[in-house]
């Protein structure tokens, strides 16, 4: 009995095996009938099997359903979405196939893959067909998704197996993706390529909103680089054009149907909306009126130079070899400490806004903090969402990123109406800016031409009559105003008081330094006349209200017998002849109210000629940096020239300075009377 009962167990055990397989469904075939008229979704269901195997490949290989590890899966969604969240690595997809063309069609087919997540290689009957970017061990594949068409050929009934790799998760990322996104479509090569342009045609009307903001971003970024390029001294237009340039080119390269490589396009990316987030930081500080703060100047620089930095070596990670495990697990644990300070940086506006609560800003600016403070908030909890989302399973970065509404198919999530909401008040907050700076260079300008007016009162332009003198004279300011003067004042003796100085420094402060010194002098030229008085009476009107800045001063007394009294403070000496006359060195004028200056005198003769100048005309400077100097001074001077042709001279050479020169010729007695 108990071999015969032996014997029955080793039978039904015989028996089993061969019921149980046939118990296993058989995998489903996928009937496709009058194929080449149109183009048909293969959407399954699938044959899926994770990891690698090259006889998944095979057309004898079984892979029912529930057998070695083989199941069902839909085209329609990722890998992640359908119980194998977080996997990364191979997997196989399969669909048998029947197919009968339609009669009168074209032997020839191609398929149509939507999306698959990363590397892919095509299989028919286990032969390779097609593939998209590089298998490991060294994988590259294009960031863009778009939809790629493959030309297989003639087909008959038949196995398509499609081997997918899909890279290491990042730190944003929450395990929901991988593997094929959309069901592919099979068809006629004409068929294919419509359906193809019906994708691109729903993407883009998707995206029509997108493309809109994006064209105001490129034509602000124009617009503003090109505002700043004609005037430097408006500096928000320049964060204004590298906000809109980063925010422009990280949306063109994060997943827009751009055929580039991943690590290019995470590098693009990450180094753009670095340039759009530092933009927005120093354009907060101008448009807040806090680019007076040097403290928060330095600060904002340092954190930017640390945050781009940071952007940059996370950018640098896409570029390491992420087909091997070791160094894909270490490339997570990097990008997950980057990506820390990355989204810290992000906070910082947040800080530039607690400087200006207290400051009193118009509505405009108050319009640009108020949005900044959402948008950067909204950005900074959808980044701090996103990390760790597939250990944590948590939702709210999809619920940030999910749509509001949309307009005219157009999806407009969170992220999107805050920016959208950041941007127009920046355009505003930056068009009332311009138009302030606008109008404040107006007044300056306006301040400038009525200074301009006052030097030509200030310095004639029109001689006074010198009787036995022969008078030459030309001024050639550096800026539009500038800080050189002269007088010539006739005296009741028939003699002449004649006054040439330099006020350090140029534009309009040192113009209205001349206003006042032209005016002392011809007030003390009422009492006084001595050239030594007339400096210390100057140099005590003008110390204590120079703001550190002095001025060099020339006076002489002329007679017309050509007697002459000269007095020098700090001054370049005037040149009889060509040759410089040797004068007493003393201060320039408003550095010590104690000062005091000499009187020495000489005798013109006649056709003597002095030649007195500032010291713009021997600072003149060459394109090579070469200076003017005394010895080409001195070889001009020979050639006796009048000022205005002394003056050319050094200005052809290279104007650095100021230029006046003032020449004074004791004339022959023949020569007045003519």
């Amino acid at each position: 009995m108990r071999k015969h009962a032996l014997i029955l167990l080793f039978l039904a055990c015989a028996l089993a095996a061969p019921l149980a397989r046939a118990a296993a469904p058989a995998p489903p075939t996928l009937a496709i009938y009058d194929l080449g008229r149109g183009a048909v979704a293969l959407d399954g269901p699938w044959q899926f099997h994770l990891g690698d195997d090259p006889s998944f490949a095979s057309t004898s290989l079984d892979d029912s359903t529930g057998h070695n590890g083989w199941e069902q899966i839909s085209a329609a969604e990722t890998w992640g979405a359908q119980g194998h969240r977080s996997y990364q690595g191979y997997a196989w997809y399969r669909l048998h196939l029947h197919l009968t063309p339609a009669t009168g069609a074209s032997p020839d087919f191609a398929l149509l893959i939507p999306q698959i997540d990363d590397v892919y290689q095509i299989y028919w009957n286990g032969a390779l067909v097609a593939h998209d970017g590089k298998m490991p061990p060294y994988p590259s594949w294009r960031e863009s998704g778009s939809a790629q068409v493959f030309h297989l050929g003639s087909l008959r009934d038949g196995v398509l197996a499609i081997r997918v790799w899909s890279r290491p998760l990042f730190s944003y990322d929450n395990g929901l993706q991988g593997g094929i996104v959309g069901a592919p479509f099979i068809g006629s090569p004409a068929a294919i390529a419509g359906q193809k342009a019906s994708l691109v045609n729903i993407w883009l009307l998707q995206n029509l909103y997108f493309f809109a903001i994006q064209a105001i971003y490129a034509a602000l970024f124009g617009l503003s680089l090109l505002a700043w390029l004609r005037d430097r001294s408006l500096s928000a237009l320049l964060w204004m054009a590298i906000f809109c340039g980063g925010e422009l080119a990280a949306s063109l390269v994060q997943g827009r149907h751009l055929p580039i490589a991943f690590s290019a396009s995470y590098l693009l990316a990450q180094l753009a909306l670095a340039l759009r987030d530092i933009g927005v930081w120093f354009l907060l500080l101008w448009l807040l009126k806090l680019n007076q703060n040097s403290r928060l100047m330095r600060a904002t620089r340092i954190i930017a130079w640390i945050y781009w930095i940071d952007a940059s070596a996370d950018s640098l990670l896409a570029f390491f070899n992420l087909g091997a495990p070791r160094v894909a697990f270490r490339l997570q644990l990097a990008d997950a400490l980057l990506t820390v300070l990355f989204v810290l940086a992000e906070v910082y506006p947040l800080i530039i806004l607690a400087f200006a609560v207290r400051k009193r800003l118009d509505p405009a600016r108050w319009a640009v903090a108020v949005f900044a403070f959402i948008a950067e908030m909204v950005q900074v909890f959808h980044g701090i969402a996103e990390q760790g989302s597939r250990f944590t399973h948590s939702t709210l970065a999809g619920a940030i990123s999910a749509p509001l509404f949309t307009i005219y198919g157009n999806p407009l999530s969170t992220e999107t109406v805050a920016d959208t909401a950041l941007l127009v008040a920046i355009v505003y907050a930056v068009y009332r800016y311009s138009r302030e700076t606008l109008d404040r260079q107006q007044m300056i300008e306006q301040e400038l031409r009525s200074v301009q007016e006052l030097q030509q009162v200030l310095v004639p332009e029109t001689l006074p009559s010198l009787p036995g003198y022969g008078v030459t004279s030309a001024y050639r300011p550096a800026q539009e105003v500038g800080g050189d003067f002269y007088q010539i004042i006739p005296l009741e003796d028939g003699a002449a008081l004649v006054v040439l100085g330099d006020v350090s420094g140029k534009g309009l402060k040192a113009a209205m330094t001349v206003a006042l010194i032209v005016g002392a002098v011809r007030t003390l030229a009422e009492t006084v006349t001595e050239p030594a008085e007339i400096l210390a009476g100057l140099n005590r009107r003008v110390y204590g209200r120079l703001q550190h800045e002095f001025v060099t001063c020339l006076a002489l007394r002329l007679g017309a017998d050509g007697s002459c009294a000269f007095a020098n403070a700090g001054h370049p000496s005037p040149l009889l002849n060509g040759s410089e006359v040797d004068l007493p060195g003393a201060l320039p004028l408003g550095l010590d109210a104690a000062a005091s200056y000499e009187t020495i005198s000489l005798h013109l003769d006649v056709e003597d000629r002095l030649t007195l100048y500032t010291d713009g005309l021997l600072e003149a400077r060459s394109e090579s940096g070469e200076i003017f100097g005394f010895d080409r001074l001195r070889e001009l001077i020979s050639s006796w020239p009048d000022a205005h042709r002394a003056t050319e001279a050094a200005i052809k050479f290279g104007q650095q300075d100021d230029i006046t020169v003032l020449t004074l010729q004791l004339a022959p007695a023949e020569v007045l009377r003519a």
